[in-house]
């Protein structure tokens, strides 16, 4: 099992005093693409447009974002050949929400400030819905004391990574040649423009749930955000619903940890390890190591 990554030095950092700002790159982005799907889809709606969306949505969500940004590159929860990693990567910023480093920023700030013994509601996600939701599409923050975050060179020098990084955006034009060319442009709207719009609101969306008040077993001790698991969404979030279990046990490759816990991502790891693609396969940490956690009382 691989070493679990620490990248945050957060000595004289705040998670509570800051500012929420304006992010003028993410609210021409996201806001471009919600724009021109609630324009244009339905003037441009067929059903094999709609087919093609449900199907690229789910497979960059799955493959991409959860098996390879969030289990593989964020955690390390399991390594795979060079070429299948960068793959991986690859499908992850083409769900349209960051590059690599910019995923690995966005998650390890927030889930440093949700460990501390209290954090701003930015990473708290403790207001209403829609104004967090807002927060998150078109807004930043600016700490006023920030962590430190250190990318492990084995990321942060491969030169692959950093030119997708930097030109992650420019990479839905990938998509475009194709989509036109099979199915015109009902195809380059739906599995570009709605895709990207749905997969970004979307993320958020099982993002908020997942960090607000609900059921789940475990409690990691002194974090001012415990999160929770939501139950029968296991197919549609590719597991990531279970998200008390995650907090719980960032170090496992699989989240549905308990019987009835639909895990998507986990079954396409087993997959790539049984095609002997995958290895170093995270587990949860035995008994002895889970100092920091306690089981609550409340129902898995």
């Amino acid at each position: 099992m691989m070493k679990p990554v620490q990248r945050i030095d957060g000595r004289n950092a705040s998670p509570v005093e800051g500012s929420i700002v304006l992010d003028w790159a993410k609210t021409l982005w996201t806001g471009g693409m919600l724009s021109l799907g609630l324009v244009l889809a339905p003037l441009y709606f067929s059903w094999s447009a709609f087919l093609v969306f449900l199907v690229l949505t789910y497979l960059t969500m799955l493959v991409g974002h959860s098996v390879g940004m969030h289990r593989m590159m964020i955690h390390r929860t399991f390594s795979c050949p060079k070429w299948l990693e960068r793959s991986l990567i690859y499908a992850g910023l083409l769900v349209g929400v960051a590059g690599p480093f910019g995923i690995v920023k966005i998650h390890d700030l927030r889930d440093w400030a949700q460990r501390q013994s209290d954090c701003h509601d930015f990473f708290s996600h403790r207001r209403g819905f829609w104004r967090d939701l807002t927060w998150q599409l078109f807004y930043r923050f600016e700490f006023e004391h920030p962590p430190r975050l250190i990318i492990e060179p084995q990321l942060a020098a491969d030169p692959w990574c950093r030119f997708m990084d930097r030109t992650w955006r420019l990479h839905q034009l990938v998509m475009v040649v194709p989509l036109y060319t099979a199915g015109g442009p009902s195809w380059v709207i739906w599995g570009v423009c709605v895709r990207v719009a749905v997969s970004t609101v979307g993320h958020w969306t099982i993002t908020y749930f997942c960090h607000n008040p609900g059921p789940g077993r475990w409690r990691v001790k002194n974090a001012a955000v415990q999160a929770s698991n939501l139950p029968l969404l296991g197919v549609l979030s590719h597991g990531e619903c279970w998200h008390n279990n995650h907090h719980a046990f960032p170090e496992s490759a699989r989240i549905g940890l308990d019987p009835g816990q639909t895990d998507p991502a986990w079954q396409v790891i087993r997959i790539l390890r049984r095609a002997g693609l995958a290895k170093d396969i995270g587990q949860p940490r035995p008994i002895v190591e889970r100092d920091d956690l306690f089981e609550s009382t409340a129902a898995p």
